[in-house]
């Protein structure tokens, strides 16, 4: 069942992907006239993954005051949001304009079949000039968590979510090829079967992963996502501080949490501070990364985030997503789900993906100073401050910062 959040309402309790014991809240964000946010995966049994996107909605200068019930239709927009970022917004924000991937390719694996993604992302990438992205020329490859052709039966939920992976990766770097890896199911064994066959494609060099649930342990899952020289990143989840979220705990990936983005008068032109959702935590059962022993995160084990991006979905992304098996619509999209991708992409644009023994993930911290660090907002209240309020250096809900440029990465 989906779930919406009012600014008036009471935070909404999501039931843990992977453990029914440890019920969490999905952060607000800031309040801003009438809103609501939309979880677009549903809430699934232990032992599968849910998706993190959540779909933004400004009711202010509509007539329709009312949160949509289930099974209501929403009209198809049929151009952008004007409060959802834009490709050139994505590329100034973090310092990437006029910044090439040469080809490289990132990969999104995701749940369920998505049939329509080719005509959705030629939309979106048409809308802003970005260059055509077809199965044709190259640039689009679609397959199932196997390699083969045969894609699995459509999912709405899952399907906004690829959406907003694709037309991240192409807002943050128009050249880079795409590659969509759809596993039959959201059970961590099926998605994990399609990062391991993701890593076998030819040219990939960041593979990005927007689900999650409760913490597991890479003696059980590790293998398939440990793929040195491809930067593995996940979503640390939108649920605040509330332990950790796998694959995001995994000692193998970067745990890439989220910020609210927003333009100002600065050198920089934009200012961030945490998002109130942005997932963090300490893992209980996965070792703490070696590259972050001094930076001082008071976990024993492995830390989360690593690094950060926009998540906030009052400043997320505009997205040409599906509302159907048929339809599809513009809306604006955030949670860490647009986090994770962008990183992906940055990953791709530095063409640095780390190595067996400078894993992509102990970047951030070798480069850390190359970050625009987040020394602002909080995720609630915590044991350890740092866990859930952003400051100097590293905090959990945004790691060692943003990119700034590709330095860091």
């Amino acid at each position: 069942m989906k779930k919406f959040l009012s600014v008036s309402g009471a935070l909404l309790l999501l039931t843990s992907a992977f453990s029914t014991a440890a019920p969490a809240a999905v952060a607000q964000p800031s309040p801003m006239a009438n809103w609501h946010a939309e979880r677009v995966c549903a809430d699934v049994p232990a032992g599968n993954a849910s998706c993190f996107a959540l779909k933004y909605v400004d009711d202010s200068t509509g007539s329709a005051k009312e949160v949509p019930q289930r099974g209501q239709i929403t009209p198809a927009a049929t151009t952008p949001p004007s409060t959802g970022k834009t490709p050139a917004e994505i590329q100034s924000a973090y310092n990437l304009t006029g910044l090439k991937s040469g080809g490289r390719t990132v990969a999104i694996v995701d749940a369920y079949g998505y049939p329509n993604l080719e005509r959705d992302l030629a939309i979106y990438r048409s809308q802003f000039g970005l260059p055509a992205c077809t199965v044709n020329n190259g640039c689009l490859t679609i397959m199932n968590q196997n390699g083969g052709s045969k894609l699995p039966r459509f999912d709405s939920g899952w399907a906004a979510e690829t959406a907003l992976d694709v037309d991240t990766v192409s807002a943050t770097c128009p050249d880079c090829k795409i590659l969509v890896v759809q596993a039959t199911t959201a059970s961590i064994k099926n998605l994990g079967t399609a990062v391991a066959t993701a890593a076998k494609q030819p040219g990939v060099v960041a593979i990005s992963n927007s689900y999650g649930g409760g913490d597991l342990s890479d003696a059980s899952y590790g293998a398939y996502y440990n793929h040195p020289g491809i930067a593995v990143t996940a979503s640390t989840g939108d649920n605040g501080y509330t332990g950790s979220s796998y694959p995001a705990s995994s000692s193998y990936v970067t745990a890439v949490g989220g910020t609210s983005l927003f333009k100002d008068s600065s050198s920089r032109g934009w200012s961030e501070s945490a998002w109130s959702g942005s997932g963090s935590g300490c893992s209980s059962v996965n070792a703490a990364l070696q590259a972050a022993a001094t930076f001082g995160t008071g976990c024993g084990k492995r830390a989360s985030a690593d690094v950060a991006a926009v998540a906030d979905p009052q400043t997320g992304l505009s997205v040409y997503a599906p509302i159907s098996s048929t339809t599809s619509s513009w809306a604006q999209y955030g949670g860490t789900s647009l986090s994770s991708p962008l990183i992906a992409a940055v990953y791709a644009l530095s063409g640095n993906s780390g190595s067996a023994t400078a894993p992509a993930n102990s970047l951030p911290y070798t480069n850390a100073g190359t970050f625009n660090d987040i020394a602002s907002g909080s995720t609630g209240s915590c044991p350890t401050n740092q866990w859930c309020v952003a400051g100097t250096g590293w905090d959990g809900p945004t790691g060692v910062g943003t990119p700034n440029g590709i330095a860091g990465l």
